[in-house]
C-alpha cells in the first residue's frame, strides 16, 4: 500500500496560500510584528509552532521594555480571542 501524497503534491489540491502576515492576525499590529520579526518569528504558523510563552520570553530577552500585554496578545492571536479576555483568565 502506498503512502498518501501530501495535499500540496496532489493534482486536485488547491494552490498553497501565502503565509499569513503577523499584522493581519487579530491582536497583533505593526509594533508587535516588528518585535516578533526581531526574534525570528515571521509568520502566524511559526508563532503557533513556537507558542506564545516561548516567543514572549525571546522577545523580553531581546527587548526588556516588552510588557505582559504582548504575551496576552500572542496567546489571544493563537486562540482567536481578544487579548483582554486572555489577560482576565490568566491573571
Amino acid at each position: 500500500m502506498s503512502k498518501p501524497r501530501p495535499a500540496s503534491s496532489r493534482p486536485d489540491a488547491a494552490p498553497a496560500k501565502p503565509a499569513l502576515r503577523l499584522r493581519e492576525v487579530a491582536n497583533l499590529g505593526p509594533k508587535s510584528e516588528a518585535v516578533l520579526r526581531r526574534v525570528g518569528v515571521r509568520t502566524f504558523g511559526q508563532l503557533r509552532e513556537f507558542g506564545s510563552v516561548h516567543v514572549y520570553c525571546r522577545a523580553k530577552a531581546l527587548e526588556p521594555t516588552v510588557t505582559l500585554n504582548l504575551l496576552w496578545a500572542l496567546e489571544g492571536a493563537i486562540l482567536g480571542v481578544p487579548w483582554q479576555e486572555v489577560s482576565k483568565v490568566h491573571r
